[in-house]
């Protein structure tokens, strides 16, 4: 037998570490060749560990939430050798199962409530004799000396179960106890310390640790309100033009995809930028540098089971509506299955945000760092509007932008959404030279 160390190696370029967001193997584990032992995550990105070799894991590199060095041992296993005797392989196999912990004990169940009560106990003995609304408690001093029955119906029983009711606690006028009985039980037994079941069902506290994308979103936006002076501006936007031209084009569509309002954003977002490069920038604080983009990457913030991720879509500005919507569609996937590349969740010039229907009025969004500015549309909603002296429907949203105020004034900025707004609300324009 010979150990093998499994050192992380290099899972992207200018990486020096990744973060272990999952183990798939324990101590004491066999594993086979090609087996996935771990998870790490680095720059967003979860890339899956596999086994190189066969045999017994004897180490590991660390807990749930810890960094790992490029080229530092992950996990330490014992391999055996091919032509190793029968016996000696029975001897690693007996060796495994001794150091693998145990089942835990099960918890004995609690007896049944409804059960065939005990026959009497002797004389001496504890009277652990049920009550008569089959509760578990040992009956009380008082009980025993009445020994009379308490008489209900089953379906008075089964409510006073419910209820979680001591039927032995409520009084009644006659021989037997009524719904009305635990009505005024109900009512007033709260001053004999009764509380309804619904009131004591509270939930434990639970302590959850922050890892992985979580971590890394806690981080980039801590970083971001830190060190980014934000400023946020919101304009209204008819766009019921732009939703018929979105109809009209989406029921001539054939085997393209389906059309949503992002695709036309981005079409109008990249043919304002060239006037007003310093909105697609990133800003480099500590070289005191500000980079104005030709090309529009555009980052699309996409919710995902594992937290907020940001595709990329690159040189956007050279894509029509079709192929920004298929775009979409995959980067978006890619992201939710975990499939994205490294490469397509980095190098974002500007971002754009959006809850869809959630979209609410208003919102103020945080900048993706070190980028200077994100847009963030919100959902559109029919409301009245003047055209001349006659009121109309109509279909607005409200856009907002949160900027850099480093490095975007507030003029640039509602200049930039009052440009959108007219390409917005002319869509033709959209497709204009």
């Amino acid at each position: 037998m010979s150990r093998f160390t499994f050192k992380l190696p290099d899972i992207g370029e200018g990486i020096s570490e990744a973060e272990i967001v999952a183990w798939h193997v324990a101590v004491g584990d066999r594993v086979s060749e090609d087996q996935q032992i771990a998870d790490m995550m680095t720059d967003k990105a979860t890339v899956e560990m596999e086994s190189p070799v066969a045999g017994v894991v004897v180490e590991l590199a660390g807990e749930v939430g810890e960094q790992v060095s490029i080229g530092a041992a992950l996990v330490v296993i014992e391999t055996e050798e091919e032509d190793a005797p029968a016996a000696k392989k029975q001897e690693v196999e007996e060796q495994i199962e001794a150091e693998t912990p145990g089942k835990p004990e099960v918890a004995q169940e609690e007896p049944a409530r409804d059960v065939p009560a005990r026959a009497p106990a002797k004389a001496g003995a504890q009277d652990t004799n049920r009550d008569a609304n089959g509760s578990g408690a040992p009956l009380s001093q008082e009980h025993k000396e009445e020994s009379k029955p308490i008489l209900a119906s089953p379906a008075v029983r089964a409510r006073a179960r419910d209820l979680g009711i001591d039927l032995a606690s409520v009084k009644t006028d006659g021989d037997r106890i009524r719904h009305a009985d635990l009505d005024a039980f109900l009512r007033y037994g709260a001053a004999q310390g009764y509380h309804p079941p619904h009131a004591r069902r509270t939930r434990a506290d639970e302590a959850i640790k922050v890892i992985g994308m979580r971590r890394r979103i806690a981080e980039n936006m801590a970083a971001s309100k830190r060190a980014i002076p934000h400023f946020t501006y919101v304009e209204e936007i008819d766009v019921t033009a732009l939703e018929a031209m979105r109809g009209d084009l989406n029921a001539h569509r054939g085997a393209r995809p389906k059309l949503t309002m992002l695709p036309f954003m981005i079409v109008a977002i990249c043919r304002t930028v060239p006037g007003f490069p310093m909105i697609n920038a990133r800003y480099d604080d500590e070289a005191g540098v500000v980079t104005r983009h030709g090309a529009v990457h555009l980052g699309m913030a996409t919710q995902t089971d594992a937290g907020l991720m940001v595709p990329v879509i690159r040189d956007a500005q050279d894509k029509n509506v079709w192929q920004l919507a298929a775009e979409i569609t995959r980067l978006a996937e890619a992201a939710r299955s975990g499939k994205a590349k490294s490469d397509e969740l980095s190098g974002s010039t500007l971002t754009i945000t959006s809850l869809g229907p959630l979209g609410g009025i208003a919102t103020t969004p945080v900048i993706n760092r070190p980028e200077v500015a994100i847009i963030g549309p919100n959902k559109i909603v029919e409301r009245p509007v003047f055209q001349g002296d006659d009121i109309v429907r109509a279909k607005c949203m409200n856009l907002s932008i949160s900027c850099d105020h480093r490095v975007v004034d507030g003029w640039d900025a509602a200049s930039f959404v009052q440009a959108l707004k007219k390409l917005l609300e002319t869509p033709v324009l959209l497709f204009a030279d």
